[in-house]
C-alpha cells in the first residue's frame, strides 16, 4: 500500500455539516470529503461515512442539506461531529428549520444548499452523494469583515482536528 500522508497531510478541505431526513427521522453530521463536481448542471457531491447514522437517514432521503460554516461556529461544528444521532437529537441543541422536500436546514450557518440527490456512488468507506442544487440560502456576506462576525473565513479541517468523532473513523 501506498503511503499518502506526504500528499493528505498537506489538505486542508472545508468542513459542512450534511443534514438528512426520511421516514419521521433526522441526522447530521460533520463532512470534511464534499466538493462541486459538475459545472453544466451544477452537481455537489457529499460524502458520508457508512458507520455513520445520517449515512443510515441518508439512504432513505431524497434531499439532503449542506451548511457551511466559519471558524467561529466550532461549537456548532462540535455538535454535529462530536456527537453521534444514536444518542443524542443534535435537533434539540440548535436552531433548524424544514425546507424543499423536507430537508433540514441549519439556518445559522454560513450559507446552506438543498440538493435533491441524483445518484449514490460507493468510494469504499464513504459513499458520495450526488446531488443537484434547488434551494440555498445563508448569511449575507459583508465587504469588511471585521463589521461583521458571521463572515470569518469558513470552517476547515486544521479548525476542527480537535473535534473528537462520535463514531469510529476506522
Amino acid at each position: 500500500m501506498v503511503d499518502t500522508d506526504p500528499f493528505i497531510d498537506r489538505l486542508n478541505p472545508d468542513m459542512c455539516v450534511v443534514t438528512a431526513a426520511a421516514g419521521g427521522e433526522r441526522a447530521g453530521c460533520l463532512v470534511g470529503f464534499a466538493s462541486q463536481c459538475s459545472m453544466r448542471p451544477v452537481r455537489f457531491v457529499v460524502w458520508l461515512s457508512k458507520v455513520n447514522r445520517t449515512y443510515e437517514v441518508a439512504r432513505e432521503a431524497e434531499f439532503l442539506a449542506v451548511h457551511l460554516l466559519t471558524s467561529r461556529q466550532l461549537r456548532l461544528a462540535a455538535l454535529f461531529g462530536g456527537e453521534t444521532g444514536d444518542e443524542v437529537d443534535k435537533f434539540a441543541h440548535t436552531r433548524w428549520t424544514e425546507e424543499n422536500g423536507g430537508a433540514v436546514v441549519l439556518p445559522d450557518a454560513c450559507a446552506w444548499l438543498v440538493g435533491r440527490i441524483e445518484q449514490r456512488v460507493d468510494g469504499g468507506d464513504h459513499v458520495g452523494f450526488v446531488l443537484t442544487p434547488v434551494q440555498v440560502g445563508g448569511r449575507e456576506r459583508h465587504a469588511d469583515a471585521s463589521e461583521a462576525p458571521d463572515d470569518a473565513a469558513l470552517l476547515r479541517l486544521a479548525d476542527a482536528v480537535t473535534i473528537e468523532p462520535g463514531h469510529p473513523v476506522d
